[in-house]
């Protein structure tokens, strides 16, 4: 087992000053570190019947894809406004300064599916909160949202309570 916190560089003042970003393509470069990732995010809801794997635009892509094929599920993504061709339903979620939404497509999720969230970073919550919502708007049960990073220092697993978390990495500061 690698240490996977020790794959993720962190680029000073990125996108913004005072930011230190958690870049975590050195870790996905790593094929044993990126297995590895894959595995521990999907390892705690091996017994919970996962149906579909939805991961949030855009790393959520990423671990979500690899998870599904790992384990042989189908994958839906969330994405931004205006991405999807069809037809979709939205969730709008608090920003800092206003508002951001996200996306499915109507026909992502049937009812009663059993629907894992992943995506690369837990912060504020908002965004993996508005996915959980739309799974559930769509009649599909979420049995967990997988994180490979949460920043602890931020309240994001407030906007999660009564969910199943799974994070691999913690950050407990900037």
């Amino acid at each position: 087992m690698v240490d996977l916190k020790s794959y993720i560089r962190t680029v000073p003042d990125f996108p913004k000053k005072g930011i230190g970003f958690k870049d975590i393509t050195t870790l996905i470069k790593d094929g044993t570190a990126f297995h590895q990732a894959v595995q521990q995010m999907y390892e705690p809801f091996k017994n919970d019947k996962v149906q579909k794997i939805a991961g949030i635009e855009s790393r959520g892509f990423i671990l979500g894809g690899a998870i599904a094929f790992e384990h042989g599920l189908g994958f839906v993504p969330f994405r931004k406004p205006k991405k999807l061709p069809a037809k979709t339903i939205s969730e709008s979620y608090a920003l800092e300064y206003g508002t951001d939404s996200i996306e499915m497509h109507v026909d992502a999720v049937q009812k009663g599916e059993r629907v894992l969230v992943v995506d690369d970073l837990l912060a504020t919550g908002g965004t993996a909160a508005a996915a959980c919502k739309i799974v559930e708007k769509l009649g599909g049960i979420v049995v967990g949202v997988s994180f490979l990073i949460e920043l602890s220092f931020l309240p994001g697993r407030e906007k999660l309570k009564g969910r199943k978390l799974n994070v691999l990495i913690d950050f407990d500061s900037e």
